[in-house]
């Protein structure tokens, strides 16, 4: 194992002291092509060209000397010094932190980002990444080959956002563009790059706010919240009791995409998308469609509105992780299954009905639940019953798709 091991963050500037001093000794040292060229790196010491920094841990682990590790930024925002840190390495290191590229690309936007989400995007995350953009109002996206600003345009179709791309930092090439979510694609981006997407109008925070990103006390307490919160207007099927068992049967999260069919009032979408997760609510009502739209706003949310009649308006919209069929019966819960999400709700009027939709889901390969919920509403101050409801609440989920 080697003797030291250090780690130096880069951001362009001279190297400080104690990273000069840190090459000066190194026998070894693993970076990226600009970071080999360094005028300081020792022409006695060992070079490894970092690509995968597993094999280059594995390397340093074997080597009988001093290590050196250059990235750029901050090594430990996303970096490298988790993956040497690792317990199959068994690398204790010393760390000479950079300034990161997030704050750097936010300080060449002149924009504060204490309040952005973070998210790195790669072929295996990029959907993930896009959905993080869909629901917030700003956030920096760490970028990869083949999941670059491009991709995110193309992904964010139907959602406008503002594109802060920040090619090269730190590097004489460095370039900062800003270009609309729509025109990414007709452009090539030198990596590295960052993207900062920026849209909607978020909640304001008087005080400054004391948490990093979104702030979960802009929003009232409860998972769920009563009728009056959304103007009153509200169907059968999205009463609070319903929705509340709903949502904890799909779990909506940061990351996913929520398909909300027959959104009505936009109850359940506002509250899916309280959870931090992106959503599309689709209702062939427009006065339905203007009532989300309103509800989701006042809020300061992010929901996307799709005016049309499932199950033909479905067919364009980009993959879900779970979906709410509010209405549309099986026909419409057929075509979602079709698209195999994760989790899938309904509900059903009658036994009949509900045995219909629960049998499709089967037939899907979905493992298929069904709960008779019965709520009724008391008056408290005569203990007399106000409202009473009933629902079948059907419940499926894909077993190979279970995370």
């Amino acid at each position: 194992m080697a003797d030291r091991v250090t780690v130096i963050g880069w951001d362009g500037s001279p190297l400080t002291a104690a990273a000069r001093s840190a090459l000066g000794a190194a026998t070894l040292v693993a970076g990226a092509a600009h970071h080999l060229a360094l005028p300081e790196v020792p022409p006695t010491a060992e070079r490894i060209r970092l690509g995968s920094v597993a094999l280059a841990a594995r390397r340093i682990t074997g080597h009988r000397g001093t290590a050196v590790v250059l990235a750029d930024g901050d090594p430990g925002f996303f970096g490298v010094v988790r993956t040497l840190r690792a317990p199959e390495f068994g690398l204790e290191v010393e760390v000479v932190p950079g300034v990161s590229s997030v704050a750097a690309a936010f300080a060449r936007a002149g924009m504060p980002w204490d309040d952005a989400q973070v998210v790195v995007a790669h072929r295996r995350t990029l959907r993930r990444a896009v959905n993080v953009c869909r629901a917030h109002t700003k956030v920096a996206v760490l970028t990869s080959p083949g999941a670059g600003p491009a991709e995110l345009g193309l992904l964010m179709e139907g959602v406008h956002r503002t594109f802060v791309i920040c090619e090269e930092l730190g590097t004489d090439r460095e370039q900062v563009t800003v270009v609309t979510s729509d025109k990414a694609a007709d452009h090539t981006w030198r990596d590295p790059n960052i993207v900062i997407v920026i849209g909607g109008t978020a909640p304001v925070t008087p005080d400054g706010g004391w948490i990093a990103g979104r702030d979960p006390a802009a929003a009232p307490r409860g998972w769920t919240l009563p009728a009056e919160s959304y103007g009153g207007l509200m169907g059968e099927g999205e009463l609070e009791p319903l929705r509340a068992a709903q949502l904890t049967r799909l779990g909506p999260r940061v990351g996913d995409l929520v398909w909300d069919i027959g959104c009505g009032s936009g109850a359940f979408a506002t509250e899916a998308a309280r959870a931090g997760a992106a959503v599309i609510a689709v209702d062939r009502d427009l006065r339905a469609c203007e009532r989300t739209e309103a509800n989701a706003r006042a809020f300061g949310l992010q929901v996307q509105i799709v005016a049309g009649t499932a199950p033909h308006v479905l067919e364009n919209l980009p993959e879900p992780d779970v979906v709410r069929v509010g209405g549309g019966g099986v026909a419409v819960v057929s075509a979602v299954a079709d698209r195999r999400p994760q989790r899938i709700v309904a509900h059903a009027a009658t036994r009949d009905e509900a045995e219909l939709v629960g049998r499709d889901l089967t037939e899907h390969g979905y493992r298929v639940e069904c709960a008779l919920l019965q709520s009724v509403e008391l008056d408290t101050r005569a203990w007399t019953e106000t409202e009473r409801s009933v629902a079948f609440l059907l419940s499926g989920v894909l077993p190979d798709r279970t995370v």
